[in-house]
């Protein structure tokens, strides 16, 4: 009985910890395109990012001469590669001016790597970025 009562807290335990698991950003604060038509920079709503918020990013893009895409069209995509599943909301983005465009409805699942696709479209070129979070 005793040994039952030690492993039900320690899985507890472990539980409230995947609740507040922090994500280890992978790379630069500036991420480029894999083309390299592209970069992106972008900044949490959460700081840190935890397990099971919703929250929004504000996302800002520049084209390969630094100048603010203020056209681009973005659809995000992702999930958990290592465990062949896609993101668990559905996030919309929406152009809020001068580059800038906001990401609503983000939230991660679950600890683990998570990788978010966003694909953007503007003066006639397609790219994709993918930023790599460690949760």
């Amino acid at each position: 009985m005793f040994k039952k009562l030690m492993l039900l807290k320690i899985a507890l335990l472990l539980q409230m910890l995947a609740w507040n698991v922090v994500a280890k950003e992978e790379g630069a604060s500036v991420l480029e395109s894999e083309k390299g038509f592209f970069r992106l920079s972008y900044e949490s709503q959460l700081d840190p990012i935890v397990i099971n918020r919703m929250h929004s990013w504000t996302l800002h893009i520049d084209n390969a001469d630094g100048n603010a895409v203020t056209d681009a069209e973005i659809s995000v995509g992702g999930g958990m590669p290592q465990h062949n599943h896609g993101l668990a909301t559905a996030p919309s983005i929406m152009a809020i001016g001068n580059g800038n465009y906001q990401l609503q409805g983000l939230r991660f699942h679950m600890m683990g790597r998570w990788e978010l696709e966003l694909n953007i479209a503007s003066g006639g070129v397609e790219d994709k970025v993918v930023v790599v979070l460690d949760l």
